[in-house]
């Protein structure tokens, strides 16, 4: 059908020429530069306070018991209302020396810094593992159109992908490290590393994604939507309401009592896969909220969910909202569950374009259950960076897309993306064929897996751009749309 992955070099020594006949967004059209970097003295400097000021007013006690509720975690049972007021076990006493801490540290975050950060981007923590599923992501990005510049954090530098980094600046992106700002080891968890991505943020408006979230249309509109101007946050729901603690209203100077106040509002909790953020007009409760991530693991997820599902970071931004009464807008519809194709399994939420208030249409993929990885999805045989030589979907009989990779179906469930005006797994794919044939992630027979199935499945084609031939890269091919 096509000859092209055949003649490809071998992995590791080909990279493309800086000019390339193909049409495509990865090209970088619009001469996007990559952010410039921060200024790592004063951004540590400003973190060095902040630890002080967090390690002088831990809670008390300084760790509450994660204990499941009876009912279990599973969203489709949750917990009556009498049974999380009563779920945690907490003093007066402890509770009233907590709230005395808390509100410490509110009166003495210091001011925004007005010089330090500009402009808006896109952030997104990826490192290991979670940088395959990113290079997806953010390849996404730049298909459907985003001019934003990026930058793409991971943990240190051990958790970067040799050449990865290089190619991301061709594309107006940035890789930063956090160790480059702050101790690690002062993080016990990592669901609290992604608020440090953007409080070190060069970005004085940013955009916060996923690793494993991706848009499925341009959202470079959302800074200049007037919920945003006029509020300077967005937030997304997630399934289920509140389950956090009677006490935290009170914790956080919601509530001078006991309260249920946060337990019967009316809209759901955070899903954080995707925030948008005005750092300038909310550094307070950024900073806030990187307080609960830092005694998160040991004492705010718990208060803030009771170890029901969602314990994490995603609602530290709302209670820090809430807690210092500053606007913001959560998007009115809900989510949706996208669905394998031919299947009941829940394969990844569809989150809405805040733009239509009337109707629910679909504005970002987060791929919480089936991550979009090339290797995770097709490799054979080669070597796995990350998966512990873990099998790929296509090797594994048992994987749920096992079959649809190998009979070349669909992997999302067509008519549910139609309803909501969508189709882009055609695109999504554009971006897999990049990473196993273009990227430093990919070889020789990752670029065979994925070209067959993108031509099984939807009809593309490949030829050798001209201008690659002309520069002896013969094999460079153009992917042609169906």
């Amino acid at each position: 059908m096509f000859q092209s992955y055949k003649h490809l070099p071998p992995y590791g020594t080909w990279s493309p020429p800086d000019i390339f006949a193909c049409s495509t967004a990865r090209s970088n059209p619009h001469s996007i530069l990559p952010p410039p970097k921060p200024d790592t003295e004063r951004l540590g400097k400003i973190w060095i306070t902040l630890h002080d000021l967090f390690d002088a007013h831990p809670p008390t006690p300084s760790s509450l018991p994660r204990t499941i509720f009876s009912s279990g975690d599973n969203i489709d049972n949750f917990p009556p209302l009498e049974v999380v007021r009563d779920h945690l076990n907490l003093s007066e006493a402890e509770v009233h020396a907590t709230r005395i801490a808390h509100t410490e540290v509110v009166r003495n975050i210091a001011p925004y810094p007005l010089d330090l950060f500009s402009g808006r981007g896109v952030v997104m923590l990826a490192g290991g593992h979670y940088s395959e599923f990113a290079a997806t992501g953010l390849g996404m990005l730049r298909e459907v159109g985003s001019k934003l510049p990026v930058e793409v954090w991971m943990k240190d530098s051990t958790e970067e992908k040799e050449g990865w980094c290089d190619e991301l600046k061709k594309e107006g992106m940035a890789c930063r490290k956090l160790s480059d700002y702050m101790d690690m080891s002062a993080l016990k968890h990592p669901y609290a590393w992604k608020i440090f991505t953007m409080l070190f943020s060069s970005f004085k408006e940013l955009m916060f994604l996923d690793a494993d979230n991706m848009p499925l249309k341009n959202p470079d509109y959302l800074f200049d939507m007037e919920k945003y101007r006029s509020t300077g946050v967005i937030l997304w729901p997630d399934y289920w309401k509140n389950t956090g603690s009677p006490w935290l209203p009170y914790v956080v100077g919601i509530s001078d009592e006991r309260s249920d106040v946060l337990l019967t509002r009316t809209l759901k909790t955070v899903e954080s896969g995707q925030l948008v953020w005005d750092k300038q007009r909310h550094w307070r409760s950024l900073c806030l909220a990187a307080y609960y991530n830092y005694y998160g693991p040991d004492y705010y997820y718990t208060l803030i969910t009771q170890a029901w599902s969602g314990w994490g970071d995603k609602d530290t931004f709302l209670t820090a909202l809430e807690a210092l009464k500053e606007n913001y807008y959560e998007v009115p519809h809900d989510l949706t569950t996208l669905f394998l194709n031919g299947t009941v399994h829940g394969i990844g939420m569809i989150q809405a374009d805040p733009a239509n208030e009337t109707a629910r249409t679909g504005l970002f993929l987060h791929s919480n259950m089936i991550k979009w990885s090339v290797r995770d999805f097709l490799c054979v045989g080669c070597p796995s960076n990350s998966r512990d030589s873990a099998p790929s979907f296509l090797e594994d009989p048992d994987s749920i897309v096992n079959s649809h990779l190998k009979e070349g179906k669909r992997i999302f469930l067509t008519n549910q993306l139609a309803e909501l005006g969508l189709d882009p797994e055609p695109v999504l794919w554009k971006c897999m064929e990049y990473t196993a044939c273009r990227s430093v992630w990919g070889n020789d027979q990752l670029c065979k897996e994925t070209r067959d199935h993108m031509a099984k499945t939807f009809g593309f084609k490949f030829k050798p751009s001209r201008v690659a031939t002309v520069t002896g890269y013969g094999e460079l091919m153009c992917v042609v749309d169906p």
